[in-house]
């Protein structure tokens, strides 16, 4: 019963996928319809829809899929590890890390890195955010106890450090000028304006990997989700795999926040949504999750590109206005 749920789930949101890709690739102010799609990718298409879809659109939707991806796969190992539904990378302090790192970086006025990098330049922004986050996962690790991670102590504490961080971050911003604030106040945001296949040939192939790394963790997974005395009976080190899939989580989040910004709420609603289709065993909601973020982060790109067209919102805002509701509904939850 539990096999032909997962089998019918999957098939539901395969086609929701394939719809969402059509839309995502023919809307926008140059619309193409569905058969031009096709024809453009099998490299028929006119030179306009060539232009259109494989150099702006295809990019950018395979940026978007990684970063969905990797935000819930990041928020499942939070919520695993924490033992707490409420647990993700935006509410732990792990992407304000990440996002304080590129306000730093952006408010000291670097702008002559980009003639001396040349093509490097446009990686140096994700790299720096990455190392936030890890800097901040890092202090949040040592402030919930080194030794041993304690789950509600690691959510608690990095609860604090997210509020602590966008204070800064606002800080921060205000002392810059007009510009810098734009520009980071766009990228804190969330969003996927500047994705192109620079950035597809990197974050697409490490996502995929880090995907099939903690996919195949999945049975370590499950004995964490039971209680501390029947893991540890189970053979498990509990501190050591904490560790361990901690890291990944961070990697995971930090990769997804340097190459589209500061966007929430994927990691927290995706995966509670897959449990609740599949089932808590994760190999099963790992996969209905990554689906279902895939579906939320296009859909969301595609009203923030054109509801309001020439001006375009910043997805991560689109992501939270539906996220938002939701994360009310757990917390009321919560006993």
């Amino acid at each position: 019963m539990k096999k032909s749920r997962f089998k019918i789930v999957a098939l539901v949101l395969i086609s929701l996928l394939i719809l969402t890709v059509i839309l995502y690739l023919s809307w926008g102010s140059y619309k193409i319809s569905p058969a031009d799609i096709v024809k453009t990718l099998l490299g028929k298409g006119e030179k306009l829809q060539r232009a259109a879809v494989l150099n702006i659109r295809l990019p950018r939707m395979l940026v978007g899929i990684s970063v969905g991806i990797a935000l819930s796969t990041a928020g499942a190992l939070l919520q695993t590890i924490t033992k707490n539904e409420l647990a993700d990378s935006s509410i732990l302090g792990i992407n304000a890390g990440a996002a304080v790192a590129a306000v730093i970086f952006i408010s000291l006025k670097t702008a002559n890195y980009y003639s001396e990098l040349g093509g490097l330049s446009i990686y140096v922004l994700p790299f720096l955010a990455i190392l936030g986050a890890g800097f901040s996962a890092l202090f949040i690790y040592l402030l919930a106890g080194r030794n041993k991670i304690r789950p509600k102590r690691l959510l608690l504490i990095g609860i604090g450090m997210n509020a602590g961080l966008n204070a800064f971050i606002t800080f921060f911003t205000f002392r810059g000028g007009v510009g810098d604030y734009n520009r980071v106040l766009v990228w804190i945001s969330g969003s996927l304006w500047g994705a192109g296949w620079s950035y597809a040939k990197i974050i697409v192939p490490f996502v995929a990997f880090m995907f099939v790394v903690v996919y195949l963790n999945y049975k370590k997974l499950d004995v964490l989700n039971l209680s501390e005395e029947h893991a540890v009976s189970l053979g498990l080190n509990l501190n050591n795999e904490r560790k361990k899939l901690l890291t990944y989580g961070v990697v995971l989040a930090g990769m997804a926040t340097a190459f589209a910004g500061n966007v929430g709420f994927i990691g927290l609603i995706c995966p509670h949504m897959a449990k609740r289709l599949v089932g808590p065993y994760h190999k099963n909601f790992l996969a209905i999750s990554a689906m279902i973020s895939i579906v939320v982060i296009l859909l969301a790109d595609s009203i923030s590109r054109n509801l309001f067209s020439p001006i375009e919102i910043p997805v991560g805002i689109t992501v939270s206005i539906f996220g938002v509701p939701y994360f009310i509904y757990l917390m009321m939850k919560e006993k």
